[in-house]
């Protein structure tokens, strides 16, 4: 392996370099957050794994569910957490965070989601994301019923499922790579007040 490799070091794309499309992308993630996150750059080395992996992130994480925007970045927290990701713990905890209105959860979720300040509801995403990502061979009818027994729909189970299937790609590519999070994503939704 080249040691000058841009895949395998710190090295992110440029954005001048990049397509259109990806660029305008970047560009308005950056006008919105005030900084673009690394995952946009490392990912636009490869130009149509970046278009394909946004697409399906967009169709998990932005379309109109059953599933709030809290409970799945909470699916990202709990599952990047047992993949040992740093990059999507650090950067969705930051989401969850601002999501929540909870400057703790985060932390809570990602060490210990039975600990943290969850309702039945979320716990039970929690419990079953986890078991997608260890055991999804070993799910049963149980499991769904469990889940559709608290009001969740077919669509809901399959999000989750799908939300912590596509986490576990993204995991991946971000420990293979050393991804490292942004500083800004660690004080990001730290300012809210406590509720007790």
């Amino acid at each position: 392996m080249s040691q000058s490799s841009p895949y395998f070091t710190t090295a992110l794309a440029d954005l001048s370099t990049l397509d259109k499309d990806i660029a305008q992308r970047i560009t308005e993630v950056e006008a919105k957050s005030g900084f673009i996150p690394n995952v946009f750059l490392k990912l636009a080395l490869r130009p149509d794994e970046f278009r394909a992996f946004f697409a399906y992130h967009d169709a998990l994480m932005l379309r109109d569910s059953g599933l709030s925007k809290k409970e799945r970045e909470m699916i990202v927290v709990v599952t990047s957490a047992k993949n040992n990701c740093l990059y999507c713990v650090i950067a969705h905890g930051a989401i969850l965070r601002i999501y929540s209105k909870d400057p703790t959860i985060s932390d809570a979720v990602a060490i210990n989601h039975r600990l943290a300040p969850l309702s039945q509801r979320e716990v039970a995403i929690c419990e079953f994301a986890l078991k997608v990502a260890d055991n999804a061979d070993q799910i049963t009818t149980d499991d769904y019923a469990l889940l559709t027994e608290i009001g969740l729909s077919d669509d809901d189970i399959w999000d989750i499922g799908a939300i912590t299937a596509f986490f576990a790609l993204s995991n991946r590519l971000a420990g293979f790579t050393q991804m490292k999070p942004n500083e800004a994503f660690y004080t990001m939704g730290r300012s809210f007040t406590k509720k007790d």
